[in-house]
């Protein structure tokens, strides 16, 4: 009968050992499937205060121009700029309207493009105004090597 005792006591000690290990691999499962869904713990963090908000208050400040440059894009003051503001910049940032240099064939041509691949609607009379637009104030740069640095006053490196 002692054996039979014995033999019992065995099983429940392996059945506890596989018990234990069964828990710690669940909670292990649970804690890496958490860490994966959010790697930056943020239920463990306390709660962050609101990030300030700035209110635009009247329509002047919303569409302010200071030192010919429209504060809200980035863009250059001059004629036809509200024109690109209210259809550019209603699909993309200004920054990509400002480092695309064309001329005037080639910004009709991406207008075209996005007409045709991106669902950009029909422009009517404001192509004109906002081609001439970019035209004047976007013109292609000549690209090459730099210019001849001139005026420069050199100094004397000291070992």
């Amino acid at each position: 009968m002692e054996g039979k005792e014995k033999f019992k006591a065995q099983v429940r000690s392996i059945y506890r050992l596989l018990t234990t290990l069964m828990v710690l691999f669940v909670i292990t499962a649970f804690g890496v499937i958490y860490l994966l869904s959010d790697p930056t713990l943020s239920l463990f963090k306390g709660k962050q205060a609101p990030s300030e908000y700035v209110e635009v208050t009247a329509e002047d400040d919303f569409d302010k121009i200071e030192n010919g440059i429209h504060l809200r894009t980035g863009l250059k003051e001059g004629e036809g700029l509200m024109a690109v503001v209210n259809n550019c910049t209603n699909c993309h940032s200004a920054l990509l309207v400002m480092q695309n240099r064309m001329n005037e064939e080639r910004w009709i041509a991406t207008i075209r493009w996005m007409q045709e691949t991106q669902n950009l609607w029909d422009l009517g009379k404001n192509e004109e105004i906002i081609v001439k637009y970019l035209v004047t104030n976007y013109p292609p740069k000549n690209k090459g090597r730099r210019e001849i640095l001139t005026d420069i006053q050199w100094y004397e490196l000291e070992d």
